[in-house]
């Protein structure tokens, strides 16, 4: 069986479902047929106009956005889709901070539902900074398909690479 390594975590009976979708070369096929469409957010710009809607929708009270980003180092290097960056620094008597989104690049070509999966997943670290039942619950609330789109994006990822 192939080593199925962004997946490697789930229980051995979602493995087995997947490892039989990929031997019988379905997997394409599934993932196409339930996210059949690319976005359209290919810039830094756009992308951070649609975080920017995402979080004033659902955190309206969190400090704004100071950048959002493509990167197409970020999946190489730091082995993450997305990162997060809060910094509070104190400027005289006031506290200034400044808040972060990195996309790793390769979600420029992925389905709408993915991207917003990762970004949801790095505005739910502005308020829950571990992976606690807390920030599931936020990232769940934000995208209440959360977990299955999760668990598509990893097939997508591994497709990519089969290809």
């Amino acid at each position: 069986m192939t080593t199925l390594k962004y997946i490697a975590h789930y229980p051995e009976s979602i493995q087995t479902q997947v490892a039989k979708l990929i031997s019988r070369g379905q997997l394409g096929e599934y993932l196409n047929n339930k996210y059949p469409n690319v976005h359209q957010i290919q810039s830094d710009k756009a992308l951070y106009q649609y975080v920017n809607e995402i979080k004033n929708d659902y955190m309206r009270k969190s400090a704004p956005l100071s950048q959002v980003k493509y990167d197409s180092k970020l999946s190489t290097l730091k082995q993450a889709l997305g990162m997060h960056t809060y910094q509070s620094r104190v400027q005289g008597n006031k506290l200034k901070s400044h808040n972060s989104i990195t996309v790793a690049s390769v979600f420029k070509e992925a389905p709408l539902e993915f991207l917003r999966m990762i970004v949801v997943h790095e505005l739910a670290h502005f308020k829950e900074k571990d992976h606690s039942k807390a920030f599931y619950q936020l990232c769940h609330h934000m995208q209440p398909d959360y977990h299955q789109v999760e668990l598509d994006t990893r097939l997508w990822l591994h497709l990519r690479e089969l290809s």
